[in-house]
């Protein structure tokens, strides 16, 4: 779900304190991504899309407008040296999370053995910005801080090594304080970081950004549940979609997926609070909106609207078969209400008010047991700018 993305407090937050934000609770998020198949289904969905590009040279260019904790970009990463073995990679990924920052690349050092020709770039920059890695304005561009690794050795053993001795740096560049209007966190400075190996620099010459060099023309761009559900559709065309669509290379396609609700996830929240309906902005709202705000512009991509069958996807909790039955276990019931808040994007406050009772364990064992589990259901849609 949301790692990266600004999320609002909920309206109850006092003036002195910054406003809670529900996505800043690390245990509900771990316990997430850890008990149900999302980022598995979204990189299976995205691998589709992948397999139909045709890079050029100097390099398949990929970005990841929101990173998380880069189980989706590792297994991009793995389909992209399956598909073009011999291409030079360069991967952009977009995170402000210091923690996502640090378990995304643990993940890494087995993609610079298997794919040598590899660029890594991890940055703290704002989605119109991240793809371009170039801040816009001039007094934030002044204190760019812009680390370069070259990573040593030929084994994944020796890359570990020299990606855990970087904690002081990645510190340094991904500092944040809350926004005293939002609540969300806001960047101390902005911050690239570009790893490779040194034993490739040659080759990756024409690949590795530089600074002051805007880097664009990504064959692959990735948005996956980057915003809130409740924000308004020109919201989210005007700061996430419109700036990442312009960042694609001609034949290039932007990615986009969102929980669209639907499903048994829903119902459990819904037993809670009837009335709430979290995903009212769907896809043809966004594709509406991201037109009207390329303008001119519109005409360079095709927004093909998909029906449903193709659209929308499902991933689910992980159970066991004999976890669901006369009587569901607490762990299951826990990790499900867990599950389904998180997707809802409750905040806590609103929770606090109907854990005090059993009811909500109540109410999810009673969804599980009818659907025989918990199921989830996605919703993507892809634009492609036109060759010419």
């Amino acid at each position: 779900m949301v790692q990266s993305s600004a999320l609002q407090s909920a309206a109850t937050a006092t003036a002195d304190s910054p406003p809670f934000r529900f996505y800043d609770n690390r245990q509900k998020y771990l316990a997430f991504v850890s008990t149900c198949s999302e980022k598995s289904a979204v990189a299976r969905r995205v691998g589709k899309e992948l397999a139909s590009l045709h890079p050029s040279p100097p390099a398949m260019r990929i970005f990841d407008a929101g990173m998380g904790d880069a189980t989706i970009l590792a297994r991009l990463m793995r389909q992209v040296h399956a598909l073009h073995p011999a291409v030079p990679l360069l991967a952009v990924a977009k995170e402000i999370s210091l923690e996502d920052v640090r378990l995304g690349l643990e993940k890494m050092p087995d993609r610079f053995v298997e794919h040598p020709a590899t660029v890594l770039v991890i940055t703290n920059l704002n989605y119109a910005e991240a793809p371009r890695l170039m801040p816009r304005d001039v007094q934030a561009a002044a204190a760019f801080n812009w680390q370069e690794v070259r990573l040593t050795g030929t084994s994944s053993h020796d890359y570990a090594e020299q990606i855990e001795a970087l904690s002081a740096t990645l510190a340094y560049g991904w500092q944040t304080k809350p926004s005293p209007r939002t609540g969300n966190p806001v960047s101390v400075r902005p911050t690239v970081l570009v790893l490779y190996r040194e034993d490739h620099k040659f080759m990756l010459d024409n690949v590795i950004p530089r600074p002051g060099r805007i880097v664009d023309n990504y064959d692959l761009v990735l948005a996956s549940q980057p915003w809130r559900a409740r924000m308004s559709a020109q919201f989210k065309a005007q700061k996430v979609l419109a700036p990442l669509a312009r960042a694609l290379s001609p034949g290039g396609k932007l990615v986009a997926v969102q929980s669209c609700g639907r499903d048994p996830a829903l119902e459990i929240v819904q037993r809670l609070w009837p009335e709430e309906n979290p995903f009212q902005i769907d896809r043809h709202q966004l594709l509406a909106a991201l037109k009207t705000e390329l303008g001119k512009d519109g005409r360079d991509f095709t927004m093909p609207t998909l029906p449903d069958e193709k659209a929308i996807f499902r991933y689910q909790m992980h159970t066991l078969p004999s976890e669901i039955g006369d009587r569901v276990g607490t762990s299951t019931l826990f990790a499900a209400w867990n599950a389904a808040i998180y997707v809802a994007q409750i905040e806590d406050e609103r929770v606090e008010q109907v854990v005090r009772s059993h009811g909500y364990l109540d109410a999810t064992s009673e969804v599980l047991q009818r659907h025989g589990g918990l199921w989830f259901n996605d919703e993507t849609f892809v634009v492609t700018r036109r060759r010419y």
